[in-house]
């Protein structure tokens, strides 16, 4: 019998992850699946990546399967060492079910697999499952403070039944739950790429991302804004009004403040467990004197208030 080299059919290294070994079957699993290619041996070629597949996606069987055939390559005769006991048990499919298996792939892992009631092999389905998708979706921070539902379009690949990909729009309502945070995912089960030969569609993720707001800048869940303070306010103390997501609120800035003060506005952040808080950093602004009056008085000022903030320059 001969040795079959799963990686080289995958395409992949020895090394290869679980990840890139599922991205390998998945693309040549579209590629040959007996619904769309045209390639002459395409059934075949099938069953073999199916095959490849169902080894390399376990990692009992891979790791079996690199110890019975290190040293071996892709044609080569193979027999299993004596007293070599499979050891494998199966519940019937899997991601794919590509019918039969391999004398090679029986002769390790037994002949349980892809048998039905009483061992009769069950008929081929060539069932592939759609491809996960990722999207990007923007949102405002109100929309995240809040939660609700909005409606979002996004392309959307399809494969027709003669192998070619065909370009549509998808329209989705979506829930955005309250205190979702930037770069959080929303899950979106069977919305993904449609599967091929009845196999089940993937499922969408939708990554959300915070639009630029006007005022505001958030870090996880808590929301930082820079407050404009007249020099009075900061030096005398003041009870002043802030925005924040959840509507306007009173804080206090204490007497003596200056520049960069940061105060806390505890749980008027995002909702979550716990919420975030908000931040208010203090900048003093200095009103422009526009009459003499007010010139007079920034001049009563320097002479009645002698202040030199460069001193420990």
């Amino acid at each position: 019998m001969e040795f079959k080299d799963y990686y080289a059919i995958l395409g992949v290294g020895r090394d290869a992850s679980q990840d890139e070994i599922k991205r390998a079957y998945r693309k040549l699993a579209r590629k040959y699946h007996p619904d769309v290619s045209k390639e002459p041996d395409a059934e075949d070629r099938f069953k073999e990546i199916g095959e490849a597949y169902e080894v390399l996606k376990d990692p009992e069987k891979r790791k079996a399967y690199d110890q019975l055939g290190r040293g071996y390559h892709q044609g080569e005769d193979f027999r299993p060492p004596p007293g070599w006991e499979p050891g494998f048990e199966f519940s019937g499919g899997g991601f794919t079910d590509a019918g039969e298996f391999s004398d090679f792939f029986e002769s390790l892992f037994g002949r349980g697999f892809g048998r039905g009631a009483g061992g009769r092999r069950q008929g081929a389905g060539f069932r592939v499952s759609g491809h996960d998708v990722v999207a990007r979706a923007e949102i405002t921070l109100e929309e995240a403070y809040n939660g609700g539902t909005r409606q979002i379009t996004l392309p959307r690949h399809e494969v027709t039944a003669d192998g070619r990909v065909r370009e549509s729009q998808q329209t989705l309502n979506v829930r955005i739950p309250k205190g979702i945070t930037d770069g959080q995912r929303i899950r979106l089960s069977g919305q993904g790429e449609p599967g091929i030969g009845g196999g089940p569609p993937g499922d969408l993720y939708l990554e959300i991302h915070f639009r630029p707001h006007p005022r505001f800048h958030v870090e996880g869940r808590d929301i930082f804004l820079h407050l404009p303070v007249a020099p009075w306010e900061a030096a005398l103390g003041a009870q002043v009004t802030v925005p924040t997501l959840g509507g306007d609120v009173g804080l206090k800035i204490p007497a003596g403040s200056q520049t960069g003060r940061k105060l806390r506005l505890k749980a008027r952040g995002l909702p979550g467990d716990p919420s975030g808080d908000q931040y208010v950093t203090v900048r003093i602004v200095v009103p422009r004197p526009e009459t003499d009056a007010q010139r007079a008085l920034y001049e009563r000022m320097a002479r009645e208030m002698p202040f030199n903030p460069r001193k420990d320059l």
